[in-house]
């Protein structure tokens, strides 16, 4: 079992930057493929990033490219995502979910442990 904890929510005001952080327990970190979802009020749950093991391979989606940036720390065990340039539209609960496998993932159905959420509201 993986245990997995986000922080660093809040509202901001559009335009602004937030870092939400990922704390990992349970296993051994870097055996796992680390991605941050979301969803907003209303609609499914989408994909927003994701970073292989060692950290040296990232992917994001078309709606954050350039704003947002996923990294991790496995001496620490946590994953983070800097979100820079926000939008209201990013207004969401963000989620953490660790992978074991050797790929990154962008579908969340392939991810095998989730945290609870953390929300993320931008105001205009």
């Amino acid at each position: 079992q993986v245990q997995l904890v986000e922080s660093g929510g809040g509202l901001v005001q559009a335009g602004g930057s937030l870092r939400l952080s990922c704390l990992a327990s349970g296993r051994t970190f870097s055996n796992y493929i680390m991605g941050w979802f979301r969803q907003a009020p209303g609609k499914e749950r989408e994909f927003v990033a994701t970073i292989n093991r060692s950290g040296g391979s990232t992917y994001y989606a078309d709606s954050v490219e350039g704003r947002f940036t996923i990294s991790r720390d496995n001496d620490k065990n946590t994953v983070y995502l800097q979100m820079n340039s926000l939008k209201p539209e990013d207004t969401a609960v963000y989620y953490c979910a660790a992978r074991a496998g050797v790929f990154i993932e962008t579908t969340g159905d392939r991810y095998n442990y989730w945290g609870q959420g953390t929300q993320v509201t931008v105001s205009s």
